[in-house]
């Protein structure tokens, strides 16, 4: 269990939010709650889940098991678009609640904008505007939204967005979006934080066997993933790894006994290829992506 002070981002409202989390997307549900019981045990202070991942009930059973204080930690969550549009969102935002088995959140998002449905995203958004007001969530923001997809939505509604969480990692940094995101406070939260998922672009490889990355792990006793995550942190983003693995959990938060220098962070810096290993965002609609989420 780390035993160190995780650092914390002062949202635009000024909610904290911890600096590192467990994330749970593709984690299967029978090994979800074991995970998460793992993460708090390890000292993990946020828990990011999704109602489209069909995991939150794990995740809140997780939670449960740890036996945890309910302020202690930090959950976010996200709407999946088959609950987009004003009225629909209300009733999507109280499903995933009852599958955490709680009743707030720390951070609620929309989980993709849809661009060709932007409207919807709207009302979606418009509702857990609504939501924020009545204390049942204590931030919210969006997900997988680029420069359009922002300027679009702050037209449109009263809450800047306190989080955009986005694929951010050596290989696909973002810097023009994080640039924009910046000038409006709202915070980065990185999904893939490694980059491990993918083979990214031209370099056809893992962010963990770049020669750079390795180089750095040797020179400070840490694993390649480490020295990822505390890139991470260097920038200050928010960096969700997920792993359903104990001695990854453990692995992915010790990384508070050392730091990286403002040369080192320029090295990975310099790895971007502008090449996202996830989806298209603009490419995301219920044409595409059909799942419905069960809100029953």
């Amino acid at each position: 269990m780390t035993t160190a002070t995780i650092p914390t981002l002062t949202l635009n409202n000024g909610v904290e939010m911890p600096a590192v989390g467990l994330g749970v997307f593709q984690s299967p549900p029978e090994e979800t709650a074991n995970a998460v019981e793992a993460a708090i045990a390890n000292g993990y202070p946020l828990l990011d889940a999704a109602a489209a991942y069909g995991n939150e009930r794990e995740v809140g059973e997780g939670i449960r098991r740890a036996a945890i204080d309910r302020g202690q930690i930090f959950i976010v969550t996200k709407l999946w678009i088959s609950d987009y549009g004003h009225d629909e969102a209300l009733v999507g935002f109280d499903g995933c609640l009852r599958r955490l088995g709680v009743d707030y959140v720390d951070l609620f998002l929309l989980h993709h904008p849809v661009p060709s449905e932007f409207d919807r995203t709207i009302g979606a958004y418009k509702a857990i505007e609504e939501m924020l007001a009545a204390g049942r969530t204590r931030a919210i923001g969006v997900a997988n939204f680029m420069e359009d997809h922002l300027e679009g939505l702050l037209n449109r509604v009263d809450v800047v967005p306190a989080v955009n969480q986005i694929e951010v990692h050596p290989y696909f940094s973002q810097p023009k979006l994080r640039s924009l995101m910046a000038q409006r406070g709202i915070a980065t939260q990185a999904w893939s934080p490694i980059g491990g998922v993918y083979a990214y672009g031209p370099k056809n490889t893992s962010v963990l066997e770049d020669p750079v990355v390795a180089e750095l792990a040797a020179k400070h006793g840490k694993t390649p993933a480490q020295v990822v995550l505390r890139w991470h942190i260097e920038h200050g983003f928010c960096a969700i790894p997920k792993s359903v693995k104990q001695h990854r959990i453990a692995e992915n938060i010790d990384i508070f006994d050392f730091q990286l220098t403002p040369d080192e962070v320029g090295a990975i810096d310099a790895l971007d290829t502008g090449v996202p290993g996830g989806p298209e965002p603009a490419s995301i609609s219920p044409a595409t992506y059909p799942y419905k989420v069960e809100n029953d």
